[in-house]
């Protein structure tokens, strides 16, 4: 047989979507992928039944339906205070996965050196490696998960041609402040280099914490590439319905990127979720109330056990340190939790480049009900790995 592809020899599969699997194996309380277990607000849902009935149902124009980029473009207004032509500067793509894949096939080129933040999320070393290019790690500092200026510096001085910024962080719930993101500007705008953000969890900060939009900063709406998503902000992550902001000149390559990879995202969901698009403020103080009582509920449960854990400024993320068990293979660790302890978790290892394996990754986006449930069986840790 001939060999197969190269660039893909070397690949597993997605680490936090095996241990969902391995959670439902267990019938373990999910805590791994981070999806939420309660509904969509009900007037997109109710909005979802019309069109089942009305349409449409066929292809929708390749890079989006008309209204939701406007309705799209109207929401990004009101919160970064920035004006996106949505015919110019917007793509609607199947999922923030793609948007960022598309986005990076867009403007990297075979050899290209990739600026990544360690923690990462997996999938952002996996877009290099398939865009041909070589990701570079930099560092970042728990607790508060800060960089090094300097060594940042030295990862652009390298030949980067392209950071990825996720913010708020997954896993470690990070959020950067405005002096790191003008470190970063700075630093982009220095080595006339793109920045590929992630900002899935705009909406979702806890107090006192802000999101501050990079491509807000002087001199960075031109070398931003936003990549998003309606999953989290809006719990639809079955939707698939992610997007990309991008100057003119970028948007237009990432346009027929995103034609030859899957052609449009779904007609009847686009058109559906423009209602959660045309939400007022209350929506999202309400979210950002329910996610802070989910996280409260969730990190106090954990410090009233006495484990030891990083507290997360956003997203719906947590990281335990669990080096007090001995850990030294946390993929066996994290079976093992879901199949003795009940509560199904992602080995922090998949997310760092360095050698770390003390640090297992929770979310927290359930129920009351579920999130107890896991607290309890948790609960029972400590004498489970006494016994094992």
């Amino acid at each position: 047989m001939k060999t197969l592809s190269k660039r893909t020899a070397n690949f597993t599969d997605s680490v936090i979507r095996r241990m969902t699997r391995i959670s439902n194996k267990y019938g373990a309380v999910n805590l791994s992928q981070g999806f939420p277990d309660f509904e969509p607000p009900k007037v997109i849902t109710d909005r979802l039944a019309e069109v089942a009935g009305q349409g449409p149902h066929q292809y929708a124009l390749t890079w989006g339906a008309q209204n939701f980029r406007e309705a799209l473009a109207r929401k990004i207004a009101h919160f970064s205070g920035m004006q996106t032509d949505p015919d110019r500067e917007i793509v609607v793509t199947c999922g923030s996965t793609e948007a960022m894949m598309a986005a990076m096939m867009a403007v990297a080129n075979p050899g290209d050196k990739v600026v990544i933040f360690s923690p990462f999320y997996e999938n952002y070393g996996a877009d290099t490696i398939l865009s041909g290019a070589e990701p570079v790690y930099v560092p970042l500092t728990p607790p508060e998960f800060t960089f090094d200026a300097d060594v940042l510096e030295a990862a652009f001085r390298q030949g980067a041609r392209i950071m990825i910024l996720c913010n708020p962080s997954n896993p470690c719930g990070k959020v950067f402040t405005r002096h790191e993101l003008e470190i970063i500007a700075d630093l982009a705008k220095k080595y006339d280099a793109y920045v590929i953000t992630d900002e899935v969890y705009e909406h979702i900060i806890y107090e006192p914490n802000r999101h501050i939009y990079l491509s807000a900063l002087p001199g960075m709406r031109e070398r931003t590439i936003v990549c998003n998503s309606l999953s989290k902000t809006y719990s639809i992550t079955g939707w698939r319905l992610g997007y990309v902001i991008a100057p003119p000149e970028i948007t237009d390559r990432v346009k027929k990127v995103h034609d030859f990879l899957t052609v449009g995202a779904a007609a009847p969901l686009m058109e559906a979720a423009v209602a959660g698009l045309n939400f007022g403020d209350d929506y999202y103080k309400e979210l950002q109330d329910h996610y802070t009582h989910m996280k409260n509920l969730f990190v106090g449960g954990l410090k009233n056990l006495g484990f030891t854990f990083t507290e997360p400024q956003g997203a719906y993320y947590v990281l335990m340190d669990v080096s007090e068990f001995g850990v030294k293979d946390d993929v066996e660790f994290c079976e093992w939790l879901a199949r003795e302890v009940g509560v199904g978790a992602v080995p922090g290892s998949s997310f760092f480049r360095e050698d770390v394996n003390h640090l297992i990754r929770f979310h927290f986006a359930k129920q009351d009900e579920t999130l107890n449930k896991a607290l309890d069986n948790l609960s029972r840790l400590r004498q489970k790995a006494a016994g094992h």
